[in-house]
């Protein structure tokens, strides 16, 4: 088997969630000169191929109810429109640059495989993949639904719909998708990207478990693009959809591999356990495809990395808040010391400890209201940011407190009551303050660190200190951004005096022992 080609881990490639397409002066005058002509060309061709698409996909569900729906689509509406939809889809195709698809291997029947599980996840284009695969149903966003045309090519296809911020739909989705899975061939094969997002091929991301969830067989199938130039990627960071689109367009052909493996039949363990089967699924694919199989994965639209069931950052938030406020002429000192006032009181208080950008800029005297409302996007999706959460990433960040420090302030921020002890749902709030990123999986910090189910201080310090796993968090995500004292800040913000030391911890005390009582 070839080995795919895909970017060495450098650093203008931390991570897989970036992809940047470098175009030789060369390429470039020729991709100006070609695209000049062939991406308006073409994409008139395919607006009008989507648009004789449209009246066939509503024709197919036209008059039926919501029960007839709810079963695969007979009769002719499915041999003659599916015929119809699958010429005309090659032909679009066709359009784009996809001249020639190469399709390596067998692809299973349905009753072999119910599934078709596809990787590298690289492009939007990748549902060039749907040709050889005759239409496979797939899985998309509850978002699309409401689009154009490609809500009524859904509907044809009668995918699988999921909103990602709710859920009930999600639940619903793995529902359907497990049933259909197990209906040994009563509905159509289904076609999985189970990385769940683009990457840039630098490696294979950790596989989500739906694919697997009924624990029939699958069938891997390897896509790639064996083209001298890497048009085709758009990922979190880098190139554009657009700059893809065109890029790709603007070239003669796009060269396409579809390479079917061997249908994956699981053991009794793996259809015990989805997460191991998918596992081991991602690393045969991995191993098939010469790239190693990682932890990445993408969560709430965040990359993280996975390790110990954490879910830790590959951009962690409080180094770009860190950015922001010094280049906002802030001192970060006499931010923390700000910070840590307003919580002493509101965790004493009936304030709440969330914060937006009016309320964040007039606490850190910020000169610039924009960079509070960055701020509070690096680490929510709803203008507004956990004060806990920005206050110890930020110490942990900035590397003027010893990490045992901050963690001591942590544990009695969560810890309000003064027990001694946290239960699980307040390590998941801790681990999150600390990494800044919400923390879904804490159950196997929780049972390596707790004893006789009850976590204390000194517990979770040793765990997080000496444990193979977890000390790598420490010694690697918690790592400041610069260790030592912090510079010196001016005496006065705004013309208001900032006391550098108020309300600092000495590791000894409880977050509000340092409260002045009225």
């Amino acid at each position: 088997m070839e080995k795919r080609d895909g970017h060495a881990a450098t650093t203008e490639y931390p991570h897989p969630f970036i992809h940047r397409v470098r175009l030789p002066t060369a390429h470039r005058i020729k991709g100006i000169i070609l695209g000049s002509v062939l991406f308006p060309l073409r994409l008139v061709l395919v607006v009008l191929l989507f648009l004789l698409m449209w009246p066939i996909a509503m024709l197919r569900t036209a008059g039926l109810s919501e029960e007839e729906l709810s079963r695969p689509i007979r009769g002719w509406r499915c041999w003659l429109l599916h015929a119809m939809m699958l010429s005309i889809n090659r032909v679009m195709f066709f359009t784009l640059g996809f001249v020639w698809i190469e399709v390596k291997g067998r692809r299973a029947d349905v009753k072999e495989a119910p599934a078709l599980v596809v990787a590298p996840h690289s492009s939007f284009l990748d549902m060039v993949i749907l040709m050889p695969t005759q239409l496979a149903t797939v899985v998309s966003r509850s978002e699309n639904v409401n689009l154009p045309v490609i809500g009524a090519l859904l509907g044809f296809n009668q995918s699988v719909v999921v909103s990602r911020k709710d859920p009930e739909s999600r639940r619903k989705a793995v529902t359907q998708i497990k049933e259909r899975l197990a209906s040994n061939g009563y509905w159509p094969q289904m076609l999985i990207f189970p990385e769940g997002t683009t990457t840039n091929g630098t490696v294979l991301m950790k596989f989500k478990p739906g694919a697997f969830l009924a624990g029939v067989p699958v069938q891997p199938v390897l896509l790639s693009y064996p083209n001298k130039l890497d048009t085709m990627r758009w990922t979190y960071k880098g190139t554009t959809w657009v700059e893809a689109l065109w890029h790709t367009m603007s070239q003669f052909y796009t060269r396409v591999t579809v390479e079917y493996l061997p249908v994956y039949t699981p053991s009794q363990e793996e259809k015990d356990d989805p997460n191991l089967y998918a596992n081991n699924v991602q690393k045969l694919m991995a191993s098939c495809l010469g790239l190693p199989a990682t932890e990445y994965v993408m969560e709430g639209r965040v990359p993280v990395r996975k390790l110990g069931g954490l879910s830790l950052p590959v951009e962690p938030p409080a180094k770009a808040a860190l950015s922001l406020l010094r280049r906002d002429g802030v001192c970060v000192a006499e931010a923390l010391a700000a910070l840590r006032g307003v919580l002493d009181t509101r965790l004493s208080g009936a304030l709440g400890l969330k914060a937006g950008p009016e309320e964040l800029a007039a606490m850190l005297c910020l000169e610039q209201p924009l960079t509070a409302a960055q701020i509070c996007a690096l680490y929510t999706k709803d203008n507004t940011v956990d004060l806990r959460h920005l206050y110890l990433s930020l110490s942990t960040a900035s590397g003027f407190t010893a990490f045992h420090s901050i963690l001591h302030v942590a544990f009695n921020m969560y810890d309000p009551e003064c027990r001694g002890h946290l239960p699980a749902e307040a390590l998941s709030g801790l681990m999150g303050a600390l990494l800044g990123a919400a923390q879904r999986d804490t159950a196997q910090l929780y049972a390596a660190a707790s004893r006789d189910e009850q976590l204390t201080e000194e517990d979770l310090l040793r765990v997080l200190t000496t444990h193979p796993t977890y000390q790598v968090v420490v010694n690697q995500y918690l790592k400041p951004e610069e260790a030592g004292s912090p510079p010196p800040c001016s005496s006065s913000t705004n013309g208001k005096v900032v006391n550098n030391n108020r309300n600092m911890s000495n590791g000894n005390t409880t977050p509000s022992s340092n409260k002045k009582t009225d």
